[in-house]
């Protein structure tokens, strides 16, 4: 059997113009199946309105984990300020107590001892610094160490050394007398910046008398004085007499007769060597001149 020949264009869409529509609320009833209501359901439960408990809650947890980021980030920050701050804070501890320790009376001082004091009693020297006894060792009171120790005129430096933790040492050096100078007052014994030492009735053994012109405050006086500071222990020991009456013309008179023409106090280390040679080699001479120390005169 033959098919029927299809219907020509215009009579189809005539026929289909002519059919009735159908409503659109059936057509979507057939297209959406009846499960697709309970997404919309569920979306509706999702959105329901937020409670200020919610979000409270919410906005902690915020912070908290806000918290722990900045935590995690400058954890290494954190550890080496601590170990700044611990280390810093040893070491105020340690002077702290230190300082705390060192003026306490845990420090203070029982025992002072003297050092370097030949001609001077030591004994004496220790009994004039009592006051100090009782004060730590970190608050004695230099001032008033000082003015002790003027009392001593042969005390020509000094020095202070703290030895825990109860022991104070004086070290002094005493000052090197280089003869007397006679006067109404009797024998006036000095040093070679002209500090008076002592004065007696008679003049001191083993200490030459000075006759310098000016004094004390001359140019002779200084000069004649680092000659005899500079002389050997054998000539210093025999010296009877010192004469000057200007910077360049020192004389020495030892206790066997023997005068020493020295001049100035220039080379004089290198003239002591001279004069002790010479003074070996020529026993008997009556003077030797060692202005000139390259040449020895004899005489």
């Amino acid at each position: 059997m033959r098919r029927p020949a299809p219907l020509p264009a215009e009579r189809e869409s005539a026929r289909d113009k002519a059919a009735p529509a159908r409503p659109v609320s059936r057509i979507r009833e057939i297209a959406e199946p009846d499960d697709a209501v309970e997404p919309a359901a569920e979306t509706a439960e999702v959105e329901q309105p937020t409670s200020a408990r919610d979000v409270w809650r919410a906005a902690r947890a915020r912070r908290r984990a806000l918290r722990s980021e900045i935590r995690r980030f400058t954890q290494r920050s954190r550890r080496r300020r601590i170990i700044w701050l611990s280390a810093i804070g040893a070491v105020v501890l340690l002077i702290g107590g230190s300082l705390a320790a060192a003026y306490s009376p845990l420090f203070a001082v029982q025992k002072i001892t003297v050092v370097g004091a030949t001609t001077l009693d030591p004994a004496a020297v220790e009994s004039a610094l009592d006051a100090q006894l009782g004060t730590p060792l970190a608050l004695v009171d230099t001032s008033k160490v000082k003015a002790a120790l003027l009392a001593f005129p042969l005390i020509e430096t000094y020095a202070l050394e703290a030895r825990p933790p109860h022991d104070l040492t004086v070290r002094i050096v005493e000052r090197t007398p280089v003869g007397v100078i006679r006067s109404d007052a009797g024998y006036t014994l000095v040093d070679a910046a002209g500090v008076v030492l002592s004065t007696t009735t008679d003049q001191p053994a083993g200490q030459p008398l000075l006759e310098i012109t000016g004094g004390t405050d001359s140019r002779a006086f200084e000069s004649a004085g680092l000659v005899v500071r500079s002389l050997p222990a054998d000539v210093r020991a025999a010296l009877t007499g010192v004469r000057a009456s200007t910077a360049d013309d020192v004389t020495l008179t030892l206790s066997s007769g023997l005068t020493v023409i020295w001049g100035s106090a220039d080379e004089s280390a290198l003239k002591g060597i001279v004069l002790a040679d010479a003074i070996a080699a020529h026993p008997d001479a009556a003077s030797i001149d060692v202005t000139s120390p390259d040449v020895a005169v004899i005489g």
